[in-house]
C-alpha cells in the first residue's frame, strides 16, 4: 500500500538499523518503502520518483536533513516531509518546521507513532477531527459581543503578521513539536535550555523526584551555580554591561534612577560586601520588609551572591504579618526603610518593623534604608543606616560569587493558605533560574531593544520572577514603579508607558477593570505606540477586560499573554506563545513546554472535554518549590495527599475542544483579591483576636474590581451589640493585624453560623448566601440547627 495517492514513502537515515527496522515496520504495514543513506542519494531518488512522504534524519553525511528537505521539495512541492533526530535541540526544530517539515520526530521514537504520522498525511485512514476549525472560524467573530459565561467565549486572535515573522516561535506546529519533544524527553529539552545557564560544574543527574509518599523534588542535582552572577556578572562582558538594568520610577515624578547592568553588579556586590561584614553567612535567613525601591533587587541579589536565602515580606503588611514570617524562617537580618510614598501620603515602613521586632529577639541586626529623610528611631547597636554602611571605606565593590549547589534553597516567599499559617514555599537555584529564564524568553518574546514593565510588587512571587530574577538574567531593561495606577490621576500607567517608551506591559486584571472603569480618554491622551505585547497575571481575567485591554490599550496590535501559575510553581506554567497561538479572551490557553497538566475529577479519573475538574500537573518541572519551610508533612498534605502521583494545584479547570485552558479559581478556602491569595483562616483568626469577637468565617464573593472581595460573618460576644463603629473598629482591626488587603468588604453580624453536628461550619451555604444564589443553597438536612440558614438570609449585607 502506498497511500490514497499512490505515492511511496522515503527514509533517509545514515543508520542501517535504523533505516531497515523502519522500512521493515511500515513495509509490514502496506506500504511501499525505499531507503537511503544520505542526502546526495536521497535528492537523486526525488528527482526521479513522486514521493508522498520523505523521512529525513537531520544529521547526514555531507548535507543536512533540514537541507535536503529544503532542496526536495523545491524538486516536488507537495513532498511532505518528517524530521527525525537523536540529537534534538530549540534552532533544529524551529528551522525544520519553518523550512516546511510538517514534524519533527525526537528518536528513538515507537514505529507505530510514524505510521500514523504518515497515515494521516497520506490520507490512508479518516482524518481526524482538524485540531484548530473552530479558531480559524472565530477569527473573524464580533469583537464587540457580550460574553455572560466563558463556556460561551469563542472569540479568537490571531498575532499581526509581521509580529509573528520576528516572534520567537512562530506556528502552532513549531509550539507542537517543542512541547512534544519536552514531554517526551524532559531531560534532553530542559538540559538545552539550563546550557544557556553559566555553571561552575554541570550535574551528575538531571532530576531525582518522587510524587507519592514522601514527596521530593531535585533538579540538576551536583550542579554548581550562582543565580546572582547569572543575573550580573556574565552581562559586564558583552555590550549589555553599559545597558539600562534597572528604570525606577518613585511616585513624585521627579523621583527616577536608570541602572545600568555595571552599576547594579556594583551595588550588589557592595550590599553582599555589608552584609559579610556584619556575619551573614551562606545559608542564613534575610528578612526584606522594603518597598518597590532600587535597594530591593538589590538586597535580593545581595543575597544569591553570598548564599544568604532572602525572605521578602510585601511592604503593605502588618507588623504583625511581618513577625510572624521572620519568625517562621528565624531570620536575623531584617532590611527595612524609614517609609515610601503611597497615594500621596507617608507609609512608615521602620515604625512596623520595630513593632515586629519587639516580638522577634533573634534578629541581631537592622538596616534601613533612607527613602523619605523622616525621623525614625534608630536603635542603637542594632540599626544601622544602608548609605552609611555602604560608603564605609572598608566595602570594596566587587565580591566573588559564592558557588552553590543547584538545588540549594534561593529564597522563601510566603503564601496564604487555608489553614491559617502563611506557607513559607522554599524555592531553589539552577531549576527556579532555568524556568524563569525561558518562560521570559518565550511568553514575553524578549528582544535586545525592549523596555519590560511588569507592575506587579517585587513582595509577590510575580515581581521576584518577572521583575528581577527572569529579566535580569535574560539581560533585559526591566521597570520598577513605587506607587498606585491611580494617583495622583488615572493615567499614571499610560503616562510612564509613554515616557520610557514601554514594549512589554504585564499587568494584573484588578488593574485593568479599575482603569477600565475611569474610561477611554486617560490611556487616549497618550502615546502608547511603543507597546507591542500586553500581559495578564493574578487571576483569571474576564472577557470584557481582555477585550478593553486589546482595544483601548493595545490598539488591536498587541498580542496578549494571558498566564496563569502559582507561588508554588516559581515560574508561568500557562499562556499563549505570542506569534504562534491565537488567544482567546479569558483563556490561558496550552501549558508551557515542558508542563504536563491534567485535569482530574474526584475519583482522580480525567475529565471530558469542557467538563471542570480539578488542575494538577503529572511530573515535575524546574522551577516548581521543593518544600514548605520547615514543615514537609503540610507540603505533603497540601499539594500531593489528595491525588498522589500527582502535583494538586488547588486550582479548577476546564479544558475545551481545542486543548484551551480555563482557570476556575481556588477550590480551598483562599480568596483571590485584587490578584493576591489571602486565606480565609488568617482573615478569621485576626478577626477572632478582636476582644469583641466570638467566631467569624470568611469567603469570597466575586467583585467587578478586585476579582473578589472578602465578606466576613462575625458573631460577637454576648456582651457586645453589633453598630456601624463595631463594624468599622473590626475593619481596622483586620488592617492592622494583616494589612490593607486583607480587610473585609462587607460584614454580616450574626448570632450564629451554619453547622454540622460535629460542629464544622458548613461554608457552601456561607458563599451562596453572600453571593445572593440564596434559591440554590442545596441539603441543609446535616445542620445541627438548620433554622440558622433563614436567619443569615435575612441579615446579608447587599
Amino acid at each position: 500500500m502506498a497511500g490514497k495517492s499512490g505515492k511511496p514513502v522515503l527514509i533517509v537515515d545514515d543508520e542501517q538499523i535504523v533505516r531497515e527496522s523502519l522500512r521493515d515496520w511500515m513495509g509490514s504495514h502496506g506500504y511501499t518503502v525505499v531507503t537511503a543513506e544520505d542526502g546526495d542519494q536521497a535528492i537523486d531518488m526525488i528527482k526521479d520518483r513522486d514521493f508522498g512522504v520523505a523521512v529525513i534524519d537531520l544529521r547526514l553525511p555531507g548535507k543536512n536533513g533540514i537541507q535536503v528537505l529544503k532542496q526536495a521539495q523545491k524538486l516536488r512541492p507537495s513532498l511532505k516531509g518528517i524530521i527525525i533526530t537523536a540529537y534534538p535541540s530549540v534552532s533544529s526544530s524551529t528551522r525544520a518546521i519553518r523550512t516546511g517539515a510538517v514534524d519533527y520526530l525526537v528518536k528513538p521514537f515507537a514505529p507505530e507513532e510514524l505510521e500514523q504520522l504518515v497515515q494521516k498525511l497520506l490520507g490512508t485512514e479518516k482524518a481526524p477531527k482538524a485540531e484548530k476549525p473552530k479558531l480559524e472560524k472565530a477569527a473573524g467573530a464580533d469583537k464587540e459581543k457580550a460574553i455572560t459565561s466563558m463556556m460561551l467565549e469563542d472569540r479568537v486572535f490571531t498575532a499581526p503578521k509581521d509580529f509573528s515573522k520576528e516572534a520567537a516561535l512562530r506556528s502552532i506546529q513549531e509550539y507542537k513539536v517543542l512541547y512534544n519533544w519536552s514531554i517526551s524527553d524532559p531531560e534532553g529539552f530542559w538540559t538545552q535550555i539550563a546550557n544557556q545557564m553559566d555553571w561552575y560544574k554541570k550535574w551528575d543527574n538531571f532530576v531525582e523526584y518522587n510524587f507519592d509518599t514522601n514527596p521530593e523534588i531535585r533538579y540538576f542535582v551536583g550542579g554548581k551555580i550562582n543565580v546572582s552572577a547569572n543575573c550580573l556578572d556574565r552581562h559586564l562582558v558583552t555590550w549589555r554591561k553599559n545597558k539600562a538594568a534597572i528604570i525606577w520610577q518613585g511616585e513624585p515624578e521627579q523621583d527616577s534612577r536608570i541602572i545600568t547592568y555595571q552599576q547594579l553588579y556594583h551595588e550588589v556586590c557592595k550590599f553582599a560586601n555589608v552584609m559579610k561584614k556584619i556575619g551573614v553567612k551562606k545559608g542564613d535567613r534575610v528578612s526584606i520588609y522594603l518597598p518597590m525601591i532600587p535597594e530591593l533587587p538589590i538586597a535580593m541579589l545581595a543575597c544569591a551572591r553570598i548564599g544568604a536565602i532572602h525572605s521578602v515580606v510585601f511592604g503593605g503588611f502588618s507588623a504583625d504579618a511581618l513577625r510572624d514570617r521572620i519568625l517562621d524562617c528565624d531570620s536575623t537580618l531584617l532590611i527595612t526603610s524609614d517609609g515610601y510614598w503611597r497615594s500621596g501620603k507617608v507609609v512608615k515602613s521602620k515604625d512596623n518593623a520595630d513593632t515586629a521586632l519587639a516580638e522577634c529577639p533573634q534578629v541581631k541586626d537592622v538596616l534601613v534604608v533612607k527613602r523619605l529623610g523622616t525621623e525614625v528611631i534608630m536603635k542603637p547597636g542594632r540599626d544601622r543606616w544602608w548609605h552609611d554602611e555602604m560608603s564605609a571605606p572598608d566595602i570594596a565593590s566587587d565580591c566573588p560569587p559564592e558557588v552553590m549547589d543547584a538545588d540549594s534553597p534561593l529564597f522563601i516567599l510566603y503564601t496564604s493558605g487555608s489553614t491559617g499559617k502563611p506557607k513559607g514555599v522554599l524555592h531553589t537555584q539552577g531549576g527556579y533560574l532555568t524556568h524563569v529564564y525561558q518562560s521570559m524568553k518565550w511568553i514575553f518574546d524578549i528582544k535586545d531593544d525592549d523596555t519590560y514593565w511588569c507592575t506587579a510588587d517585587i513582595g509577590w512571587i510575580t515581581g521576584h520572577s518577572y521583575i528581577v530574577y527572569g529579566p535580569l538574567a535574560i539581560g533585559t531593561t526591566t521597570v520598577m514603579f513605587e506607587s498606585v495606577p491611580t494617583f495622583p490621576a488615572p493615567d499614571r500607567f499610560w503616562q510612564i508607558i509613554e515616557k520610557y517608551r514601554v514594549n512589554i506591559f504585564y499587568t494584573a486584571p484588578t488593574a485593568l477593570r479599575s482603569l477600565m472603569k475611569e474610561g477611554d480618554d486617560w490611556p487616549n491622551k497618550h502615546d502608547l505606540s511603543s507597546l507591542r505585547l500586553l500581559g495578564s497575571v493574578g487571576e483569571a481575567i474576564n472577557p470584557e477586560a481582555w477585550m478593553w485591554y486589546h482595544r483601548v490599550i493595545g490598539k488591536e496590535k498587541c498580542p496578549i499573554v494571558d498566564t496563569w501559575w502559582q507561588t508554588e510553581t516559581g515560574g508561568i506554567l500557562m499562556s499563549p506563545l505570542p506569534g504562534a497561538i491565537p488567544t482567546k479572551p479569558g483563556s490561558a490557553t496550552i501549558p508551557f513546554p515542558g508542563v504536563d497538566p491534567i485535569i482530574l475529577r474526584e475519583d482522580a479519573t480525567e475529565v471530558d472535554v469542557n467538563e471542570g475538574g480539578y488542575l494538577c500537573i503529572r511530573k515535575p518541572w524546574p522551577g516548581m518549590m521543593r518544600t514548605i519551610w520547615g514543615d514537609p508533612e503540610r507540603f505533603k498534605e497540601t499539594y500531593f495527599s489528595k491525588f498522589p502521583g500527582y502535583y494538586f494545584t488547588g486550582d479548577g479547570a476546564r479544558r475545551d475542544e481545542d486543548g484551551y485552558y480555563w482557570l476556575m479559581g481556588r477550590i480551598d478556602d483562599v480568596v483571590k483579591v485584587s490578584g493576591h491569595r489571602i486565606g480565609t483562616a488568617e482573615v478569621e483568626s485576626a478577626l477572632v483576636s478582636h476582644r469583641a469577637v466570638a467566631e467569624a468565617a470568611i469567603v469570597g464573593v466575586p467583585h467587578s474590581v478586585k476579582g473578589s472581595a472578602i465578606y466576613a460573618y462575625v458573631t460577637l460576644k454576648a456582651s457586645v451589640r453589633p453598630s456601624p463603629e463595631m463594624e468599622k473598629e473590626l475593619r481596622e482591626h483586620v488592617r492592622k493585624v494583616i494589612g490593607p488587603l486583607a480587610t473585609p468588604d462587607k460584614i454580616q453580624f450574626a448570632d450564629t453560623l451554619p453547622k454540622t453536628r460535629s460542629g464544622k461550619i458548613m461554608r457552601r451555604i456561607l458563599v451562596k448566601i453572600a453571593g445572593g444564589d440564596i434559591n440554590n443553597l442545596g441539603d441543609t438536612s446535616t445542620l445541627a440547627d438548620p433554622s440558622v440558614v433563614a436567619t443569615l438570609v435575612k441579615g446579608r449585607v447587599a
